[in-house]
């Protein structure tokens, strides 16, 4: 008996029935794992999310007024691990005047320009498909103030204020050009040449002239993020171009988890001034 050449009889009306709902099935299984590794851990109860590739989270106040926006803190960094307990307390603040508090991790960008771009998709997604305000507060957590402070810098007219807990200001102050050069796809010379381009300390006039207030705490022994060039620089020159900050320097503390600067009422009020739209 001879076996007839090619397919089967019948297997070939099969496979497009079954090959989409495998496919289905795969599909499936890794919408699954995807959901699963976005469940960050958040100091009080959040909604974490993917916006593309990069995991966002939302932590909302209990109550709302739907026909107004919803005024929001931008927390950044946004790495694994932060915001941590550290900033409980001030978030238990900002909800519980009906603020909420939004991030995205953009990785270790330092304020570049695809740091910018992974920002950017954020502040699209909450104020335009869930009601936030068009002018959120920063609060930037050391090499959080890069990130926060950059993105302000190019975006200026969307941004009510900047409230910074020891903040990296200055690019060759911390991480030091060499290290940070990667983010920017640069070398360590072609970003030394450019530093002006991309330094927050260097960018802050499209700041002033919008009217943006800031605000920082920051230690006098700080070694890691030193106060003079980086919260104390940009006060200096931040005043010179007219605009207004507050900086409050607690004596002997470094770049470390005192309560203070995690408890500090002066922050919590500059940020629930500004906040609201």
């Amino acid at each position: 008996m001879k076996l007839p050449i090619g397919p089967l009889p019948g297997i070939h009306n099969r496979r497009p029935f079954f090959l989409p709902l495998l496919a289905g099935l795969v599909l499936l299984t890794h919408g699954l794992q995807a959901q699963e590794k976005t469940k960050k851990a958040l100091p009080l109860p959040g909604d974490s999310f993917l916006i593309g590739k990069h995991e966002a989270f939302v932590i909302a106040p209990p109550a709302a007024d739907p026909k107004l926006p919803v005024p929001w803190v931008w927390y950044a960094p946004t790495l694994p691990g932060l915001p941590g307990t550290a900033e409980k307390w001030m978030f238990e603040q900002f909800l519980a005047a009906g603020i909420a508090i939004a991030g995205i991790d953009a990785g270790e960008s330092y304020g570049s320009p695809r740091g910018n771009a992974v920002f950017t998709s954020l502040y699209r997604e909450l104020t335009e498909k869930r009601g936030f305000a068009k002018k959120p507060v920063f609060l930037g957590r050391s090499r959080g103030g890069l990130m926060a402070l950059s993105w302000a810098a190019e975006n200026a007219g969307s941004v009510g204020g900047f409230a910074g807990i020891y903040p990296v200001c200055d690019l060759a102050s911390y991480p030091g050009i060499s290290k940070a050069c990667g983010a920017f796809d640069l070398t360590a010379d072609a970003l030394q040449s450019r530093l002006k381009e991309f330094n927050p300390v260097e960018r802050l006039e499209s700041i002033a002239k919008a009217g943006v207030p800031l605000f920082a705490i920051h230690g006098d022994s700080d070694r890691l993020v030193p106060l003079d060039a980086n919260s104390g620089e940009v006060q200096k020159r931040y005043l010179k171009l007219g605009g207004a900050m507050q900086l409050i320097v607690p004596k002997n503390q470094g770049h470390n988890m005192w309560q203070g600067f995690f408890q500090c009422g002066e922050l919590v009020a500059f940020i629930k001034a500004n906040a609201r739209p």
